[in-house]
């Protein structure tokens, strides 16, 4: 636990500066750190709508909502939000909200369950937190992805641009060592958030980063 200090007010955040007391959150908090997540000039009416349409959700359903529900609902492009939020949707908007990845995916956390086996699957074991990520992203091969689109009742077979993008995340994350953003994969994908809702339709990291082996942390 560490703390962040602005105008006389202290808050408990973890080591990636997200704000670890959703109830302790006020607007201070998220003023303050905007300059961290390359918010330079202060907060826009934009900047807020973010942040509030983030709450509310979270207070009323108990969970974050995905970023296609983000775009869709205050009529924002990837484009823009990527111009309000530089540093990404989870790392930058959920953040100021007082969002932190463990509430972002509380209410789809589950104990891996054992799928009726295909003939596809060889028998082996994957060891996966809490929320089914994997733990270690060397232990990934593409039967991992495949159990988990299954579990997550995508289709039984995905498509090359399914595969396209999953590849794509595991190679960003070799060189940079860090989950790509949204912003980053649709770019480099040359796709709208429209189709990656339409091929992953979880979320970018409760659904892409998933299949893909990886976590936020």
């Amino acid at each position: 636990m560490k703390l962040f200090q602005y105008k006389d007010k202290e808050y408990e955040i973890d080591s990636g500066g997200f704000l670890l007391d959703f109830d302790q959150w006020d607007e201070d908090f998220a003023e303050g750190m905007s300059p961290n997540i390359q918010i330079d000039n202060g907060l826009t009416k934009a900047h807020w709508d973010v942040i509030s349409f983030i709450r509310d959700t979270f207070k009323e359903l108990g969970k974050c909502p995905l970023v296609y529900q983000t775009c869709r609902m205050n009529k924002l492009s990837l484009k823009h939000l990527r111009s309000l939020f530089p540093t990404g949707y989870l790392r930058g908007a959920c953040k100021l909200a007082g969002i932190t990845y463990k509430e972002g995916y509380l209410k789809y956390s589950w104990v891996m369950k054992k799928a009726e086996e295909a003939s596809t699957f060889q028998d082996k074991t994957y060891t996966v937190d809490i929320r089914g990520f994997l733990v270690n992203p060397d232990e990934w091969d593409e039967q991992f992805a495949i159990y988990k689109a299954f579990e997550m009742k995508m289709p039984d077979e995905m498509t090359s641009k399914h595969w396209q993008i999953i590849h794509f995340l595991r190679e960003n994350y070799k060189i940079e060592n860090r989950v790509p953003t949204v912003y980053d994969t649709c770019e480099a994908n040359d796709i709208e958030i429209e189709e990656l809702e339409e091929l992953f339709p979880d979320g970018y990291h409760r659904g892409v980063v998933k299949l893909a082996g990886l976590r936020v942390r």
